[in-house]
């Protein structure tokens, strides 16, 4: 860490004005730019390992930004400075969803991408992602390096204005050729896009536009307070979907409706059914899942966070899948997307990427492989869901979020001492990959640092609604008795 700036599990992030600040993505930009031109890069591990095509600092790079408060002009201030350093460098000419920055990282060939974002952070954050050669989420060796080079200053920002190009077209081109949208146009839909007033406002929108299927659209106007909310899909924030999704029921008849989320920088996504109940990425990744493995007939590695669902595993595993639990943050799944080992990957914050798209998440794609799904099976999100609970047993789940400066005390203080019962049930094991996770036979809880906020997580999958409540609630009890310990 060098004063304020440290890339955590998918890029830096601090308070604007208090980290985050113009000085600050200047030494971020200028430690790029010097990354770029250093020549230890060659010997990260994605090009020795994993055959990633190196690019020199001539095959140039892309700066976007989200519609968060300055982010047109901390990436303007961004691209000065790279280019700066004799890199060609072009800045978007609109705010854009971060999968479509790295799919023009690797459609144009160019060494990397900026983008300024904080992704579902709360409306006071912003932050500063770097996307290597492979347009995915870059591995800690990269950002360890572009950490070494922070200056201790801020450089001068000058230089004439960087040329700004658009990625709009290319990236509704690739996602038009990704799904069946055809298939879909025919289905009874109608579809609700809530980008959460990020910036993949207006693409979904668009390729449903164009092949005539219906939608309406909310939060989709720029709005750097996220009308006064996290950016992010979870059940409190999703009352606007709810409430527009259930005044369509009496005004959209034979008509399935279907809510779409995407998150600030329209990486994540979760879902909606026709009733109005919030699916959240656990539900969702497990719908897409089964959709690729049942529509789709693809095969392969599936890679799932520590703090996703185990449905996952069990969905997987009938189908005579390997699965594999990887750390939490969406690098940990690049390598296995990008080297075609792994044909999907997904984590608990609503990030899902496939071995024939990118090495990254997009909850765009993910919203289209949905509609996809219903059209395939002729029924709503919720029958589907009904399935999978019917098939595989129910799986219920909640997070709770605690502000903690002694987060890390509490994860290591369970780690070392676990309990041997919390919430009424015995835990028969302990698993530390990523955190301190307690399981139960029927069941887990988990205690995890978050690695961008001052956050205390704490995380619960039960096989009911009333288990997963007994359970958090006596892990938030643990959680406090520690700190205040």
């Amino acid at each position: 860490m060098a004063d304020g700036i440290r890339f955590g599990t998918d890029g830096w992030r601090g308070v604007i004005a208090q980290d985050f600040t113009f000085g600050n993505v200047a030494r971020a930009a200028a430690a790029t730019a010097e990354y770029l031109q250093d020549p230890k890069r060659r010997d990260l591990p994605f090009y020795r390992d994993w055959g990633v095509p190196y690019r020199g600092p001539e095959a140039g790079l892309v700066v976007g930004y989200d519609t968060r408060f300055l982010s047109p002009q901390f990436a303007e201030v961004a691209a000065k400075v790279i280019a700066s350093y004799g890199i060609p460098v072009m800045l978007t000419d609109s705010p854009v969803p971060t999968p479509a920055l790295s799919y023009i990282v690797v459609e144009r060939k160019l060494a990397g991408a900026v983008m300024i974002t904080a992704s579902h952070n709360p409306p006071i954050y912003n932050g500063y992602k770097f996307k290597p050669e492979y347009g995915g989420s870059a591995t800690k060796e990269a950002t360890d390096l572009i950490e070494q080079h922070l200056p201790s200053r801020p450089p001068e920002v000058g230089g004439k204005d960087v040329p700004v190009t658009s990625l709009r077209e290319e990236y509704l081109g690739v996602l038009e050729s990704r799904v069946d949208l055809k298939a879909i146009s025919k289905a009874p839909l109608h579809v609700v896009v809530d980008p959460m007033y990020g910036s993949a406002q207006g693409y979904l929108a668009e390729l449903l536009g164009k092949y005539g299927i219906p939608y309406t659209a909310i939060r989709s106007r720029i709005d750097p307070l996220f009308g006064g909310k996290k950016p992010e899909p979870l059940p409190e924030f999703m009352g606007p979907t709810r409430a527009v999704i259930r005044s369509l029921k009496g005004r959209v008849r034979r008509r399935t409706v279907v809510g779409l989320i995407t998150d600030g920088d329209g990486d994540r996504g979760a879902s909606m059914d026709e009733k109005g109940n919030f699916l959240d990425t656990h539900r969702t990744s497990s719908l897409i899942l089964w959709h690729l493995i049942r529509n789709r007939g693809e095969r392969g590695l599936v890679l799932k966070s520590f703090a996703l669902t185990d449905l996952i595993r069990k969905i997987a595993e009938d189908a005579g899948l390997e699965v594999r639990e990887i750390k939490i943050g969406f690098k940990w799944a690049v390598e296995g997307l990008f080297r075609g080992e792994a044909m999907f990957a997904a984590e608990e914050s609503g990030g899902y990427g496939y071995r024939w798209h990118l090495p990254e998440r997009d909850g765009i794609l993910a919203g289209l492989l949905l509609l996809e799904l219903i059209a395939a099976e002729g029924k709503g999100l919720g029958a589907l869901l009904g399935e999978l609970f019917r098939r595989y047993g129910p799986h219920y789940y909640d997070r709770v979020d605690l502000e903690l400066e002694d987060r890390l005390k509490v994860v290591e203080r369970v780690k070392s001492a676990p309990p041997d019962s919390i919430g009424g049930r015995k835990v028969v094991a302990v698993e530390t990959l990523d955190g301190v996770k307690l399981r139960f036979e029927n069941g887990w809880l988990l205690f995890r640092a978050s690695g961008t906020e001052p956050i205390l997580r704490v995380y619960c999958e039960m096989d009911s609604p009333k288990a997963v409540e007994e359970v958090i609630s006596a892990g938030v009890a643990l959680a406090k008795e520690v700190a205040d310990g």
